[in-house]
């Protein structure tokens, strides 16, 4: 059994959060680096390593380096109950999206391989030439979310959380006064979750205030997810379960591994 300090690699494009997880880190005791490249560093490989950074530089090093990176399912959000989506959600594939004859919001359910937001129809979408048909997507109604809220969740539980926007536009913030609020209808989320559609054991959850009532926007990988305001220590706990050495993997998670390219270089 290995006595190394875990490391913490982050992606060469380190952003704010980058920054304050490797901080975080180094105070922790964990080595903390940014890769210099988008290759796995030759002296890590064997070495217990956690990531941050975007799914590209997690596909780039991930297989190399004998990670487990954990995601919420691409059929999540459409699997909750509609009383906390807030809106009709069904998961689809691209080609089946650009039949679409009015306006609706679609995304693709984990790496952006296109912008997420409202189309006016179907066939704004890009089209075959830029994205097979097969591509997995969400397609839900439009709806107005008031104010966004990031929630980072370690075993089912809130570890940390912040505003990140309002009306559409980035306004970051602690939770503040509306703490309650959110931490109220994320329990109810994480609840409903457990029950009928399961999340990994690290994740990030988003929620919201609509014009009708509290709804959850989206789930995604805590390992390539901005903290805003969130403290980054608690922010820390959740992205190190998140994006683990394979041989630490819970039995509970393997369903939500992503599936990790051969880099051939």
């Amino acid at each position: 059994m290995t006595t190394e300090a875990p490391v913490l690699l982050l992606a060469p494009r380190i952003n704010e959060t980058g920054l304050q997880l490797r901080t975080a880190a180094g105070l922790r005791g964990l080595r903390a680096r940014t890769a210099a490249s988008w290759r796995a560093p030759r002296e890590l490989l064997g070495a217990p390593v956690h990531v941050y950074g975007g799914p590209l530089f997690a596909d780039a090093v991930g297989r190399e380096l004998g990670l487990a990176l954990l995601e919420p399912a691409e059929d999540w959000l459409a699997r909750l109950p509609r009383a906390l989506t807030g809106r009709r959600v069904s998961a689809t594939t691209l080609a089946e999206a650009r039949a679409l004859r009015g306006p609706a919001f679609v995304k693709p359910p984990a790496d952006k391989l296109f912008a997420a937001r409202v189309y006016l129809d179907g066939g704004a979408l890009p089209g075959p030439e830029l994205l097979d048909g097969d591509t997995p997507v969400l397609v839900s109604e439009v709806v107005r979310f008031r104010a966004e809220y990031r929630l980072f969740v370690l075993d089912g539980m809130v570890r940390a959380g912040s505003r990140y926007a309002v009306d559409g536009d980035l306004s970051v913030a602690p939770l503040g006064r509306d703490g309650s609020q959110v931490l109220a209808f994320a329990r109810d989320v994480l609840a409903a979750s457990a029950a009928q559609a399961p999340l990994p054991s690290a994740v990030v959850v988003d929620v919201g205030p609509t014009d009708h009532g509290w709804a959850v926007v989206e789930a995604n990988a805590a390992w390539a997810s901005g903290g805003y305001a969130a403290g980054p220590e608690d922010v820390l706990d959740v992205v190190l379960r998140s994006s683990g050495p394979a041989t630490q993997l819970a039995g509970t998670d393997v369903p939500f591994l992503r599936e990790l390219p051969e880099v051939v270089r």
